[in-house]
């Protein structure tokens, strides 16, 4: 657990670095073409490839909603806010967690703990400085990751046993890879039409 904190804030620290570099999206991009490398030999390694088709099971489909949604939003905090800043704010996805918990499931949660939960959304209210001169509104943006990554984790609690979790973890980074891949092949051809029509204006022809 220590090492895999440790790897989410390298990757972080330099998503932060290159941001001013590369836009969100091919950053995105990188990733998710390195992590479907690494991953797809992992599960290649056990024996936990499966059928796409598990996307049409509700909670898989919730769980990648959840990841691209957290992903996007989490990226462009950090890309725009300090990096503490936005780590703050995303140490309150535990606590959200736990209220989800206890709100869509049920489990019980003792007054410590809603104390806590209280005491940590304050916390966050004070990093964000809702109203304040030094606010900033990519701060709503780690705030919709802290929501999108909630609803990402409360939907693997309904994932079947019998799917492998590395599998779960390859079908998640090839979605969010393939759904940034044509983003920006839209935003390419996007860009690529008015600069043809452009060069077409002084001809007749066009």
């Amino acid at each position: 657990m220590a090492a895999a904190m440790a790897s989410f804030t390298v990757n972080d620290t330099i998503t932060k670095a290159v941001s001013a570099e590369l836009n969100i999206g091919e950053i995105l991009l990188v990733r998710g073409l390195v992590a479907m490398v690494l991953v797809a030999a992992l599960a290649w390694y056990r024996d936990a490839l499966r059928s796409f088709s598990v996307l049409l099971i509700w909670p898989v489909g919730l769980r990648v909603l959840g990841e691209i949604g957290g992903t996007l939003t989490y990226l462009s905090a950090i890309a725009q806010i300090p990096l503490a800043n936005a780590s703050a704010i995303f140490q309150a996805l535990p606590l959200v967690i736990t209220l989800g918990a206890a709100l869509v499931f049920g489990e019980p949660v003792g007054w410590r703990r809603w104390l806590a939960i209280a005491a940590g959304f304050i916390g966050v209210l004070v990093i964000v400085r809702p109203g304040a001169e030094g606010f900033s509104q990519a701060a709503l943006l780690a705030l919709a990751s802290v929501g999108f990554c909630a609803v990402r984790d409360l939907a693997t609690r309904r994932i079947p046993k019998d799917l492998p979790t590395v599998f779960i973890t390859l079908l998640t980074t090839v979605t969010v890879t393939t759904r940034v891949l044509s983003s920006l092949s839209r935003s390419a051809a996007g860009r690529r039409r008015p600069a043809m029509r452009s060069a077409c204006s002084p001809s007749p022809r066009c």
